[in-house]
């Protein structure tokens, strides 16, 4: 004699096999993804500015040039032993890209050093007296042993009335991470920035 089931256990049945396969789905979940985390370099002035302007008249900082990945906003990465080869992190993001940072923080420094009369961007849409120009040949961290961070930047001043370059050179600056991690490279690349910038300052007082 073949027994017949009630509707209440077959419903009761089917709610214990379907928390069973939500169990197991749960079990083989793939983990939460990271959030994104967003940097910046900041150009901080650490010593006395110009008594009176360098250049007398407005300085016009263009948009910094870059090629490829250093371009982006992904913080780019090498590998010791491989520097030809590029990488980007994927939850690692500037907040703005390096071509713009980078002109945005020079900008801030040079008016707060008191390099020329006015510096501006050219948004403002004015007629300059000077103009500088900035290429971003590396901004990244090489990852490996030893660990590094890597900045170089060459500027160029020129005077659109003659055309004639005022001031031409590039910055480079290489320094040791003792910490993995992007938010140490951040930091090592800072520490860069400043030192370049006090450079810059250094050689623009010698013209």
């Amino acid at each position: 004699m073949t027994a017949h089931r009630s509707p209440a256990a077959g419903l009761r049945a089917l709610a214990a096999a379907v928390l069973v396969t939500v169990g197991i789905a749960g079990c083989g979940s793939a983990p939460p993804v990271p959030e994104d985390q967003y940097y910046r370099l900041q150009a901080v002035l650490a010593e006395a500015p110009f008594a009176a302007p360098k250049f007398d008249g407005t300085l016009e900082v263009e948009r910094f040039n870059a090629d490829g990945l250093t371009a982006g906003r992904p913080i780019v990465y090498s590998e010791r032993g491989d520097p030809s080869r590029l990488q980007e992190y994927h939850y690692h993001f500037w907040t703005q890209p390096p071509t713009i940072m980078l002109r945005d923080e020079v900008v801030a420094f040079l008016r707060a050093a008191n390099v020329a009369k006015t510096v501006v961007t050219p948004e403002m849409r004015l007629n300059p007296d000077y103009v500088m120009a900035g290429k971003i040949r590396r901004l990244e961290q090489v990852v490996g042993s030893p660990g590094a961070t890597v900045l170089e930047v060459e500027l160029a001043i020129r005077r659109p009335a003659d055309g004639k370059l005022v001031f031409l050179k590039s910055y480079r600056h290489e320094a040791p991470q003792t910490t993995p991690g992007v938010k140490p490279a951040v930091n090592a690349l800072n520490e860069a920035f400043a030192i370049m910038l006090s450079d810059l300052l250094a050689d623009l007082r010698k013209l």
